[in-house]
């Protein structure tokens, strides 16, 4: 059951037009981030939602998508999030944030895929632009934004080729993720 969730549980780039995420679905989502676990039990995670457009138009120039697809600029505007998650580090309580974000995020996501939605964990960010365009206080580190909404693409996870790790799309629009071979990850020493 689970790793059926973990497969389906793609980097989703481009969204389907009008599909609405409510707040309350997004705090549900938070209270899955909010159950993680946390270097030291300090929990300096914070949450800023985005769920209206001209929050996500505020957020959407300060992101940047999918760095091996050279030729795309990231989703137009017919594909868009339909909200986001930015996950911030509050440095009143500390300065380091480990890997807590991360583990964060993935839990957010795995939320969405059992809702039927999907998203996107965008650490390629201009975080000083986005701090002053949305006046976080600056106590607020930007570490992530996940943008979520409704897939709107086909994604398959295939074997690596020649050591090319890098994920592409074909003629037809498909994105191609390859994946190491398990046997290849798991070291006898």
């Amino acid at each position: 059951m689970i790793k059926g969730i973990i497969k389906k549980n793609r980097s989703i780039r481009r969204f389907k037009k009008g599909v609405r995420i409510t707040k309350k679905t997004l705090i549900e989502l938070v209270e899955l981030a909010r159950l993680s676990a946390s270097a030291a039990n300090l929990q300096p995670l914070k949450y800023l939602l985005s769920y209206d457009s001209e929050k996500n138009n505020k957020i959407f120039p300060y992101t940047k998508w999918a760095g091996y697809l050279s030729d795309w600029d990231g989703p137009n505007e017919s594909e868009r999030p339909s909200a986001y998650i930015l996950i911030l580090g509050d440095t009143a309580i500390t300065k380091s944030f480990g890997c807590d974000h991360g583990i964060a995020a993935q839990n957010i996501l795995l939320g969405a895929v059992e809702k039927g939605l999907g998203g996107c964990i965008v650490g390629a960010l201009n975080r000083k632009g986005l701090h002053d365009n949305l006046d976080i206080p600056s106590r607020y580190e930007i570490l992530l934004a996940v943008a979520l909404g409704k897939p709107d693409e086909k994604i398959i996870i295939e074997t690596v080729c020649d050591d090319n790790i890098k994920y592409w799309r074909d003629e037809k629009d498909v994105l191609h993720v390859p994946k190491r071979p398990l046997e290849e990850l798991i070291l006898e020493l």
